[in-house]
């Protein structure tokens, strides 16, 4: 091979191994770039992708607080919408109150004046503005007629009121409580725990606070035993009403055979005693029970009272009464002690009278609406009216006889409670 052949294939190969380097860097350059845009698109993506996920999640936030926003505002206009149902007219409402107020006052002066020993209107009237230094008038003309007045007849008037008026508020509290016109005191065994408490004193005897025994036992059982249906139908750090419900059907149950069981193995003197207290008398009603009675009645009244505009947000609803800022345990929690501390008192010397806390704020709910403010006083006044009357047909309608006051008050409130029954039933279209 010649010198020239040899230097010809030289260039040759070297420019092929050129050409192939060129094209071999060309595809790296190209698959690089490909990389680089993939990767870019890629991250382009991933970014657009971030960024929508983030205006999403605005979006949802915004939604999120729009809807709690829109429950709230929906929440107050329907408590502002129950303050306004619950605010009758000014007119209707003065009207019930002066009614039931004068009512009660004409209650008491013929209450006061009748009797086995009959004393005229106007010597009432006269007796009442004497002791207070007005001599307008004169007093009783007949002997002991002074006596028999203010020691008999207006210390059993002023129990009579102040039971009435306790069981009254007791009552529609139950109902708030509840969310039921068919509730009251009795449902939490307040009154079947005081009755266990009074028919042990009696059995066995004890004397060691005097007459005072049997209505501090009475009291103290019938406070105990709501707060042990409470806490034993608290689970969890909550109370539901029907737990609630069955706890006292259950409680009530234990209760009644205790009571059956003190009654059979009492005495026949002690046994009528136990009867006879269950059955619910203002009779022998002296200043001394009445100085204890009405101060525990009063700060019950005054604590319910100051739980009544969270009485009426909690008609809404639990959720919707928790949403507005109601704590609904310890509103429940004070609702019951306040409703104990008032049955207890009203029991303690009067004994069981039942119905008044059903009959009453049902028929005035119905009269006044929903609106506890305005309803627990209304309650206090008719209860007292109704008790007051109660006491005088017990006093009157058999001559030389004192029927029991609970006996009356179930005969006028055992058909009504059938009638709410069929009333509810109506209203539901079925027992389901």
């Amino acid at each position: 091979m010649s010198a020239a052949t040899t230097r010809r294939l030289r260039r040759t190969d070297r420019t092929g191994h050129n050409t192939r380097s060129g094209q071999s860097g060309r595809a790296g350059y190209e698959n690089d770039q490909s990389r680089q845009d993939t990767l870019g698109r890629a991250g382009h993506d991933q970014s657009v992708h971030v960024r929508t996920s983030r205006v999403r999640a605005g979006r949802d936030q915004f939604g999120s607080d729009q809807s709690r926003y829109d429950r709230t505002a929906r929440l107050r206009a329907n408590a502002a919408a129950l303050d306004l149902a619950a605010k009758p007219r000014m007119g209707r409402t003065a009207v019930v109150f002066l009614i039931m107020t004068v009512a009660l006052l004409v209650m008491i002066v013929v209450s006061a004046s009748l009797g086995q020993l009959v004393i005229p209107f106007d010597q009432v009237i006269g007796s009442v503005l004497n002791k207070i230094g007005i001599h307008w008038i004169d007093g009783p003309s007949r002997a002991f007629g002074n006596e028999a007045l203010w020691n008999v007849r207006f210390p059993r008037i002023a129990m009579a009121v102040v039971v009435g008026a306790a069981l009254g508020v007791a009552g529609a509290v139950m109902q708030g409580v509840f969310g039921n016109p068919l509730a009251e005191p009795g449902t939490v065994g307040v009154s079947s725990g005081a009755a266990v408490g009074a028919s042990c004193s009696i059995l066995m005897g004890w004397t060691f606070l005097g007459s005072f025994t049997t209505p501090f036992l009475a009291f103290v059982c019938g406070l105990g035993t709501t707060v042990a249906v409470y806490l034993l139908a608290r689970r969890g750090g909550r109370t539901e009403i029907v737990t609630l419900i069955l706890t006292g059907v259950a409680v009530n149950a234990i209760a009644g055979a205790l009571i059956a069981f003190f009654t059979f193995a009492a005495p026949t003197s002690a046994r009528d005693q136990i009867v006879f207290w269950q059955m619910g008398s203002f009779n022998g009603s002296r200043w001394q029970q009445v100085a204890l009675v009405a101060p525990m009645c009063v700060i019950g009244m005054i604590i319910v009272q100051t739980l009544a505009r969270r009485l009426d947000l909690l008609s809404l609803g639990e959720r919707s009464a928790r949403h507005l800022g109601v704590n609904v345990e310890r509103l429940r929690f004070v609702a019951m002690l306040a409703v104990a501390l008032l049955v207890s008192s009203a029991v303690a010397f009067a004994g069981i009278i039942s119905f008044v806390g059903l009959v009453v704020p049902h028929l005035l709910r119905m009269i006044l609406g929903p609106g506890h403010r305005t309803l627990l006083p209304a309650s206090a006044l008719g209860g007292a009216l109704l008790l007051t009357i109660a006491d005088f047909a017990a006093r009157t309608t058999i001559a030389f006889a004192d029927l029991p006051i609970g006996m009356l008050t179930s005969l006028v409130g055992g058909p009504f409670f059938f009638w709410l029954l069929r009333r509810s039933r109506s209203k539901s279209g079925g027992w389901a």
